[in-house]
């Protein structure tokens, strides 16, 4: 089968890939939809009449497949294939080089995997379509995976990490609890970029309709129903395995739910999952998709083997390795194979189409009277009850089959993001810069989010420059303050602020201090919630009052001072620097690899507060420390300078009997990468 997909992908020949279709759709049932077949009693039309393969290659996606698990001359070419059909390729959550931005190389889809990996403003403002992983079907629950010697300079330099470092990003769990809090990451992602859609990923598992049904309320424009059979150039076999169901139960009862509650109409449904060939296609719409994600199919069409060892990075095609032997050497695909393969696709689809006397896939969506039971090859086959996969029972007969709007708007118009984005703009077009004053209540979120999706698209990654940008801001800010903040935008909060502050913070300054005359201790006091500068890659934050739980998850640049954080503090951080002036929760620094920390233990039990697998703490040495001592001191300085901490100000005015008190963190990872540069140094 591998064979012959790859023979019509390299001739493009239509008898070629007949015969790949036929070794497909004759084969031993394997799938639900083998058990399911065309309904023969349809008045056939001419194929000329059906809408043509340009039509029908449109509605085609690439699957997400990072670069890192795939080689880079691997992702560029799906890229480049995709675009040329007037198709989507996506990223996958390891971020793309802005060199691809703007050509016919950058993904159309560009993936977050909820705001971490490479996520920038100028990365978000370069998408068609923007996709949240919740989850995919071969890794259900679990976060992305990038073994270490994937790792090399490039992955590197994208991930915001330490080549030969392996990556593990959070689950999903670590900043969406619920639905509330996906609706809020979709509206800051569409406040970022107004012009993409909003995708989200989910597994197909019992229950999948409910929460597809969330994530349309929550204004998700596309949701994809990905199934068990794939996998990633990344994942261990552990987590492609006994994983995840079939799409096909997953899509129906995302279909029968959406329709139930008449919620269809608001969102598209995409299938994904081991689909082959215009068969699957045809059964997948049918079903209830209308639009189809290609993952392993275009990998075997641009030389993939199929030998699943794509996590120890030495595939023997160059299609999933950062080896640059055997990508040099050994890669041989080319956009047009991949072209070919979806021309081919397209060209069956017209067909079934045509036999079943229908002109446009829309026309089949959802029509689950166009399929009927088969004859399995075993007794437990043939006891399988497929009706439920068909049903139509208890759907209205005007509900909406199908998606029938452009996109799913969020009923929060932004009202004070758009103030400021107007009052702005000419600062922003000539780069000038300059300062501004609002009130912000706390129904007002994602504040800065808009304005720096204005800036990057206007400037670009380096934003404004030197010619900052300055926002005050008096009162209490909703969800997101400063979310995906650009270089150049400073923003000051007098009063507090609620969870995700600097969520995929790139650059700026955020600064938040408490309101005058205060009767409160501020140092004990929260000035922010949950989950602050998660997936950050850069920029500065400085409050003068406590964070809550997960503060700085999956950080990768920013540099941040507190005065007290939750539990789960620099979580899977790659980078930066935190300073915590005051008392931590449980399990700092779990999964760090890269960045340190400054934790200030006047109670002298951070010993039981920290994770002890991979991070190490230090006493900070006036004698043997005496840059980190210039820098912490620095670092307090600026803190006081900003947000007028009166704890800030009693430290420095203690400094030197201070000082034993605070512990140096640092990744063991690091101590790693030290010892290995001192013995190349030596050689």
């Amino acid at each position: 089968m591998t064979h012959a997909l790859q023979s019509a992908a390299k001739s493009g020949e239509w008898a070629d890939y007949q015969r790949y279709a036929r070794l497909v759709n004759d084969r031993e049932p394997s799938m639900f939809r083998d058990l399911l077949r065309l309904r023969s009693d349809h008045a056939a039309i001419s194929v000329e009449e059906v809408e043509p393969t340009e039509a029908i290659v449109k509605r085609f996606d690439s699957a997400g497949m990072s670069l890192g698990a795939l080689s880079p001359e691997a992702h560029e070419a799906l890229a480049i294939a995709m675009n040329r059909l007037g198709a989507r390729s996506n990223s996958g959550e390891g971020g793309e080089d802005p060199a691809r931005y703007g050509t016919e190389r950058s993904s159309k889809i560009k993936q977050v995997a909820s705001g971490r990996f490479g996520v920038t403003p100028d990365y978000l403002v370069n998408a068609e379509v923007i996709q949240i992983k919740i989850a995919q079907g071969a890794k259900p629950g679990e976060g992305g995976q990038l073994p270490g010697h994937k790792v090399d300079k490039l992955i590197a330099r994208l991930r915001f990490a330490t080549p030969g470092v392996g990556l593990i990003s959070p689950p999903p769990h670590h900043d969406i609890y619920s639905i509330e809090d996906l609706a809020q990451l979709i509206y800051d992602l569409k406040q970022v970029n107004p012009e993409a859609l909003v995708s989200v990923k989910l597994v197909s598992e019992p229950g999948i309709g409910t929460i597809a049904a969330g994530v349309v309320k929550a204004y998700a424009d596309l949701i994809t129903v990905s199934g068990y059979d794939g996998g990633t150039g990344a994942s261990p076999l552990t987590s492609v395995k006994y994983a995840g169901g079939p799409w096909e139960l997953g899509l129906s009862e995302v279909r029968q739910v959406l329709m139930q509650n008449d919620l269809r109409r608001h969102v598209r449904i995409q299938a994904d999952g081991g689909l082959k060939t215009g068969l699957d296609v045809v059964k997948a719409a049918i079903l209830g998709a209308e639009s189809f994600g290609f993952g392993t199919a275009p990998m075997i069409a641009l030389g993939c083997k199929y030998l699943r060892i794509c996590h120890l990075n030495n595939c023997a095609t160059g299609v999933a390795t950062q080896n640059e032997t055997l990508r040099k050497h050994h890669f041989i695909g080319l956009p047009d194979m991949v072209v070919n393969y979806f021309l081919g696709v397209a060209r069956e689809v017209r067909e079934i189409l045509a036999g079943l006397g229908v002109r446009r896939i829309e026309d089949v969506v959802g029509r689950t009277e166009y399929l009927e039971r088969a004859e399995g090859l075993t007794l437990r086959q043939n006891k399988l009850d497929l009706g439920p996969l068909l049903a139509q029972t208890g759907l209205a007969p005007d509900s909406a089959r199908l998606c029938e709007v452009e996109r799913n708007p969020p009923h929060d118009p932004g009202r004070l993001a758009e103030e400021i984005e107007n009052a702005t703009a000419d600062a922003v077009q000539t780069g000038s810069g300059g300062g501004f004053k609002f009130e912000i209540q706390n129904h007002d979120r994602s504040i800065g989010a808009r304005l720096s999706g204005r800036i990057a698209r206007t400037l670009g990654a380096e934003g404004l420059g030197e010619n900052t940008l300055s926002l005050q801001l008096q009162g209490t800010a909703g969800q997101s303050l400063g979310a995906f903040n650009a270089p150049g935008l400073h923003i000051t909060l007098t009063g507090e602020a609620n969870d995700y502050v600097g969520k995929g913070m790139a650059g700026g300054r955020l600064v938040l201090r408490p309101r005058e005359g205060i009767r409160y201790r501020a140092a004990e006091t929260p000035i922010m919630g949950n989950t602050c500068l998660y997936g950050a890659t850069g920029g500065e934050l400085y409050a003068a009052g406590t964070a809550g739980e997960r503060l700085m998850v999956r950080n990768s640049g920013a540099v941040a001072v507190v005065e007290g954080a939750g539990d789960h503090a620099c979580e899977y951080m790659t980078g930066g620097v935190a300073l915590i002036l005051g008392v931590t929760g449980i399990n700092f620094g779990a999964g760090m690899t890269g960045g340190f920390a400054y934790v200030l233990d006047v109670d002298r039990d951070f010993v039981d507060h920290y994770n002890h697998e991979l991070i190490d703490i230090h006493h900070i040495s006036a004698e043997s420390m005496e840059n980190h001592v210039h820098h912490l001191r620095g670092l307090i300085e600026r803190h006081v300078e900003f947000t007028g901490s009166a704890w800030g100000t009693e430290l420095l005015e203690n400094f030197r009997r201070m000082l034993p008190k605070f512990w140096l963190v640092k990744p063991k990872a690091a101590e790693l990468d030290d010892l290995i540069s001192r013995l190349r140094e030596a050689a």
